[in-house]
């Protein structure tokens, strides 16, 4: 079945079965391999990516599902605060192993878009869904701690 898709701001057509989940097709189809499989059941975040602007879990949503609504992967992220993130990321080295961090940039970016301070509990919460098996939760806490505070410059 053709869908048209709005990824990255682009319109894309896919010929596929609409309970394809989201993220086979942005992988396998589209060729978006930022988005990273992990447990395909929702439970850890690797696949995270934003539908208007809401961070969520593409292997458990089916592309028929999508609609109208935007998609945004990490490939396809920008602005000011996808900018602040990526930076902090980097400045603090808010990664290991990074095969989880494509999901947790996608988790805080949507959070310092609704929340720009957000707290120590804010950030958990937002980020609770988002695992990394090589545990450096404190600097991925710190790196959105830092990306809030140079979106206040």
């Amino acid at each position: 079945m053709a869908l048209t898709l709005v990824v990255n701001d682009r319109r894309r057509r896919v010929e596929v079965d609409p309970a394809t989940p989201l993220l086979w097709v942005l992988r396998e189809t589209l060729g978006l391999t930022g988005t990273k499989f992990g447990c395909g059941e929702g439970l850890c975040g690797a696949c995270t990516v934003h539908l208007d602007g809401e961070a969520v879990n593409s292997c458990t949503i089916s592309v028929g599902d999508v609609g109208r609504r935007r998609v945004s992967t990490i490939e396809g992220t920008g602005g000011r605060v996808a900018g602040a993130v990526r930076e902090s990321w980097l400045a603090l080295d808010a990664a290991e192993c990074g095969y989880c961090q494509p999901g947790q940039m996608m988790a805080a970016t949507a959070l310092l878009t609704a929340k720009p301070r957000p707290s120590d509990e804010d950030i958990d919460g937002a980020l609770r869904g988002n695992l990394c098996r090589c545990g450096i939760y404190d600097r991925i806490r710190a790196a959105v701690h830092q990306a809030a505070e140079s979106l206040e410059r």
